[in-house]
């Protein structure tokens, strides 16, 4: 670390390189090249996390910011204080450049979040955030985003002031476009819930609000429903450039949760279920309560129908035979005309025309005042 013989001379406020040559009870000393070594104390390391100086070993290069020179005592250095050096630079250069980029939620208070940019801490306002927390529920709702990583960009910075504000709604706004571009139907994404009405839930993907209708938010209708501020996985389903309408499912990312609703089934098993929704190409069928398959209008009848409502109506029970279990795309392919041999031998009875005509009376008392 000397140049051609001479000792550095160190100025208060540079960022110099030191190595590293051992701990003592009062920090960690570093020689940067100068007469004596210097010294970062623990209290200058916190960037580094408790007991983060146990990661400098002897030998390894470091950046420090000059707290004290040589001239006016012992050298005293500080990791923080390098750190926020380069967060500053970072910060200035987003702002220049009006860049969008990503920082994380490290706290919050009663107007908004407090995000990190290496050290430098900037405000986030609730009124600038994708997700705005009501009033009355702000206390609750902000330490949610502790931990998350936001995409942002810099609205205001005064380094002499130490003042930076960031806005997630801007980054957002101007992220839009292209992201619907990078879309695909059948993705899997990650979002954060920003609000639950009564037709469904929104997510945020990051720059763009998709819809997550009721019916696909989860395969069990009596789970929980998610909580605004809940980081989720959900798949794109449909996507309307034109309206720039995002469609998605949460239930679909949950490959898992749906596999173990369906084991307690087989291929050629005939079992009961409710239809829950009538459609021009076939009749939703949730099968005992949980598991939702699709009956194929050709799967109806041995004769032609115009309409599946010319034989079902929706909060019908029925029997079905279960053509297809496909796991990787989690959906059940049922049939009633299939059902309808073992059905009748076990007390159930159609119409000419295929329909249901009479339910046995312990099937019916079973699903009585369940969900359809």
């Amino acid at each position: 670390l000397k140049t051609q013989g001479a000792y550095r001379h160190l100025r208060k406020g540079e960022v110099i390189e030191g190595m590293v040559v051992g701990h003592t009870r009062e920090g960690v000393l570093v020689d940067v090249g100068a007469k004596t070594e210097g010294l970062i104390p623990y209290s200058e390391m916190t960037c580094l996390g408790p007991k983060g100086h146990q990661a400098l070993s002897p030998g390894q290069r470091i950046s420090a910011y000059v707290l004290r020179p040589e001239s006016e005592g012992e050298i005293i250095l500080s990791l923080d204080r390098a750190r926020s050096e380069e967060g500053w630079r970072i910060l200035q250069e987003h702002y220049q450049h009006n860049q969008i980029f990503q920082a994380l939620v490290v706290g919050h208070n009663r107007g908004g979040l407090v995000l990190s940019v290496e050290g430098v801490r900037c405000f986030l306002p609730v009124s600038q955030m994708v997700v705005s927390p009501e009033r009355s529920d702000r206390e609750s709702a902000l330490p949610r985003w502790v931990g998350q990583w936001l995409t942002i960009k810099v609205l205001e910075l005064n380094r002499r002031k130490g003042r930076v504000i960031v806005s997630e709604k801007a980054a957002h706004e101007e992220r839009r476009p292209s992201l619907i571009q990078e879309l695909a139907e059948g993705q899997v994404r990650q979002g954060r819930i920003t609000s639950i009405r009564d037709f469904g839930v929104f997510v945020d993907l990051g720059g763009i609000e998709g819809l997550v209708p009721l019916s696909e938010l989860a395969w069990d209708p009596e789970k929980p429903p998610p909580q605004v501020g809940e980081m989720v996985q959900v798949v794109v389903t449909k996507i309307d450039h034109e309206n720039n309408r995002i469609t998605l499912s949460l239930r679909r990312a949950q490959a898992e949760a749906w596999g173990a609703l369906v084991a307690p089934y087989r291929e050629g098993d005939v079992t009961v279920g409710i239809v829950s929704k009538i459609t021009p190409f076939g009749a939703f069928v949730r099968v005992e309560g949980k598991v939702e398959g699709l009956i194929h209008i050709s799967e109806l009848a041995d004769h032609h129908i115009e309409h599946p409502g010319q034989l079902l109506k929706e909060g019908e029970i029925v029997p079905v035979k279960i053509l297809r279990i496909e796991r990787d795309r989690c959906r059940l392919n049922l049939s009633l005309k299939q059902a309808r041999k073992e059905a009748e031998a076990r007390g159930w009875a159609f119409n000419e025309g295929g329909a249901v005509i009479s339910v046995p009376p312990e099937i019916e008392a079973r699903f009585l005042g369940r969900p359809g």
